[in-house]
C-alpha cells in the first residue's frame, strides 16, 4: 500500500525578507511559518510522517519543532541550495521509504497549506507515475521586460497567458523518481522546483489547482497577506 510522506527543506536564509534570521522562523499569525506548514501535514490523516531538513548549524529548530513532537523528524543535512537540501533529505531516508512511496516536497515559507489542499493533491495525482503539484492558472496579463533608459525596465512584449500556471507546493512524486530526477539534475541552481527536475527526465507532472492562501512568503508585505488567509475559515 502506498504511503505518503512530507519533506520540507528549511535550510534557507531568507535574504529577500530583510530579517534578522531565516524567514521560515518569522512569526505569522502568532506562530513560526515553518510550524504552520508542519502542522498542516500533522493534521492530515493521509500523511504517514513529516521530515524537515535544516542546516547542521541550525540553533532554532529545536524550539520550533521539539524532539517529542509526534509525526515529525528533523534531518540536519541541509545543503547550499534548495535542491541540495531535498536531495540530502531523500538520501538520508534511504531504506526507510519504499521506491513507490510518495514524497510531498513543500516550501517552509508557505504557511497557508491545509489538510484539504493536501487531500486535493493526493486525489488529483492518483496513481499517475509522473506525479504532480499544486498550481494556479495565471490570470494576470503577462509582460516580458527589457532594459530601458536610465536602468529602468520597460514592457517589450505581452506574453499569452493561455496555458500558464504559477507553481505552488507541495509537489508530489514517488521516492524513486524524485531521487533519480534530483540526482541527475545538471545544475542545482537551475532547479527552482522539484517538478522541473522531473520534467528533465521526460515526465509531465499533473497540475492540480491549488488556492491563493497557499502563497509563498517572500517579501515583508507577504506576511500580512498570509495572516489574512490564516484568519479565515478553511475552504
Amino acid at each position: 500500500m502506498t504511503k505518503y510522506f512530507a519533506l520540507l527543506p528549511a535550510a534557507g536564509v531568507g535574504a529577500r525578507m530583510a530579517a534578522n534570521g531565516p524567514k521560515q522562523y518569522l512569526s505569522v499569525g502568532g506562530k513560526p511559518m515553518l510550524r504552520h506548514a508542519v502542522d498542516a501535514f500533522r493534521a492530515s490523516p493521509l500523511v504517514a510522517h513529516t521530515y524537515v531538513v535544516v542546516s547542521p548549524e541550525d540553533g532554532v529548530i529545536d524550539s520550533v519543532l521539539p524532539a517529542d513532537l509526534d509525526g515529525v523528524t528533523v534531518l540536519r543535512c541541509g545543503g547550499a541550495t534548495r535542491m541540495d537540501s531535498v536531495l540530502n533529505g531523500l538520501r538520508a531516508l534511504d531504506g526507510q521509504l519504499a521506491d513507490g512511496d510518495m514524497v510531498m516536497v513543500h516550501d517552509a515559507a508557505r504557511p497557508g497549506l491545509t489538510p484539504a489542499l493536501i487531500a486535493r493533491l493526493i486525489e488529483g495525482v492518483g496513481d499517475d507515475p509522473a506525479g504532480g503539484l499544486l498550481a494556479l492558472p495565471v490570470v494576470d496579463t503577462m509582460k516580458r521586460s527589457a532594459p530601458g533608459a536610465e536602468g529602468v525596465s520597460v514592457s517589450a512584449a505581452t506574453v499569452p497567458r493561455n496555458g500558464l500556471w504559477s507553481a505552488q507546493t507541495p509537489q508530489m512524486f514517488s521516492y524513486a523518481l524524485l531521487l533519480r530526477a534530483l540526482g541527475s539534475a545538471p545544475d542545482a541552481n537551475a532547479i527552482t522546483d522539484d517538478a522541473s527536475a522531473v520534467e528533465m527526465l521526460g515526465y509531465a507532472p499533473r497540475l492540480i489547482e491549488g488556492h491563493p492562501r497557499n502563497l509563498k512568503v517572500t517579501l515583508p508585505a507577504d506576511i500580512r497577506i498570509a495572516e489574512m488567509y490564516l484568519a479565515e475559515k478553511e475552504d
